[in-house]
């Protein structure tokens, strides 16, 4: 039974909204830079740090300056509107550059979704250098990076009707993420994505993205609005889906799912709200998507055959989890779907066995609940440079957090969970 909104040509133009572009209408909030860049604090003196969560907004020039011959004019590129920056391929619009609330002048911007172009924003959304000494400001030792902007939609790359492009535009986003990473000598690690319109070409990529050395891939989590869903017709493990899952399960490399829109927050947001009603149930709705797909992936059977499978709830809020994991026992064992279906664990099970699940805001669950959770399970984020970011105060917030905790837990959670789950190499 068909579930999902189809993929759309225009899906990256609305990727992000217009509404919450540009400071007019927003808050600047003046920040002591100087006062939060003090550094790791001495609670952490050893630990590397692992923000795994952030966006490396892609340079404006990523995809002419490294364009295949004869296709440079092909070739995504910025335009400047009424003085906001947004990207083009043709004369198709592929949506703004991402959000970016922190400022040039190292302020934040509260109650928008991003300054409207680069001039505005902080070098260090989109350069390695800057990025490195922002970094280093916040105590942060490495950063996993996800996308910014929606060039990469594969919706509207399909939209495009013009295959070599489409997959040059993908492997250009691939070899910049592997380029990062050895640029920052493995602290700045992108995330892979894939042409998931195709078979072939999906399991293509897949091998070459492991090949040059990128850390994680970030999977839809509902394909089937493009292509094929995980489980296929007959209930099993999709075709389409399977060398995939077996080079991640050979490999290590993990799958992650990054704020799901699994879930459609709009069908359940009132009608007449405004943009700041809207925008954080939006956001709260899409933590519930990750704990949707998890469920998924429990009762799918793709956990039993691929019992090394790595899976990254990425951005998803950690303080659900004992909740969901002890309704999904009860409504499993009401429903007999172990038994009606095969499975091999309960749910609890397949939680410490494959996937990670990460915090930023939160105080409650990384303090009063991580036994239940797992401190083996926990990851750090501070989402820069997006809304809602840990910026400033990183060292601050992780000192009242993990200073109850002790300096094996603490390393456990900033550092060793991550290079468990990303394999990284320090």
């Amino acid at each position: 039974m068909a579930s999902v909104i189809k993929a759309r040509a225009d899906d990256a133009r609305s990727y992000w909204l217009d509404e919450g572009r540009g400071a007019k209408g927003g808050f600047i909030r003046e920040v002591d830079f100087e006062a939060n860049s003090r550094g790791v604090d001495p609670l952490f003196e050893g630990i590397k740090i692992v923000d795994c969560d952030t966006h490396f907004t892609e340079p404006a020039d990523l995809w002419t300056a490294n364009a295949p011959a004869g296709m440079k004019d092909k070739m995504p590129y910025v335009k400047r509107i009424d003085g906001a920056d947004q990207w083009y391929v043709g004369d198709k619009h592929f949506g703004s550059i991402g959000g970016n609330v922190i400022a040039k002048d190292k302020n934040k911007l509260l109650g928008k979704l991003a300054f409207s172009n680069y001039d505005e924003i902080d070098p260090g959304s989109y350069s390695v250098k800057p990025r490195l000494e922002a970094m280093d400001a916040m105590g942060v030792w490495a950063q996993i990076c996800y996308q910014n902007g929606g060039v990469t939609q594969a919706g509207s790359l399909v939209a495009l009707n013009d295959e070599p492009l489409a997959i040059a535009i993908t492997q250009i986003f691939n070899d910049a993420c592997a380029d990062r990473m050895k640029e920052s000598g493995g602290r700045i690690n992108g995330m892979g994505t894939l042409p998931y319109w195709d078979k072939d070409l999906t399991t293509k990529e897949m091998r070459r993205i492991i090949d040059i050395g990128v850390k994680g891939v970030v999977l839809p989590d509902r394909p089937e609005r493009l292509s094929e869903g995980y489980v296929g017709p007959d209930g099993g493990i999709n075709p389409f889906w399977e060398e995939v899952f077996e080079m991640c399960d050979a490999t290590g490399t993990p799958l992650n799912f990054h704020l799901n829109a699994s879930l459609d927050a709009n069908s359940a947001i009132w009608d007449n709200l405004g943009f700041d009603q809207r925008l954080p149930i939006h956001a709260l709705i899409h933590h519930m998507g990750c704990a949707a797909t998890m469920s998924n992936f429990m009762v799918s059977g793709i956990l039993d055959k691929y019992p090394n499978l790595k899976i990254g709830l990425i951005e998803s809020g950690a303080g659900w989890v004992p909740f969901w994991l002890e309704a999904m026992e009860h409504q499993l064992s009401e429903f007999r779907t172990a038994e009606n279906r095969g499975l091999q664990k309960t749910p609890t099970e397949y939680f410490k066995q494959h996937f990670w699940v990460s915090f930023w805001f939160e105080t409650y669950a990384p303090t009063r609940m991580l036994d239940v959770i797992g401190a083996d399970k926990m990851l750090f984020e501070t989402d820069y440079p997006h809304p809602t970011s840990l910026y400033p105060g990183v060292q601050d917030k992780l000192v009242s957090i993990l200073g109850q905790h002790d300096y094996a837990t603490r390393k456990q959670v900033l550092e060793t969970n991550a290079k468990n789950l990303w394999n990284l190499d320090f």
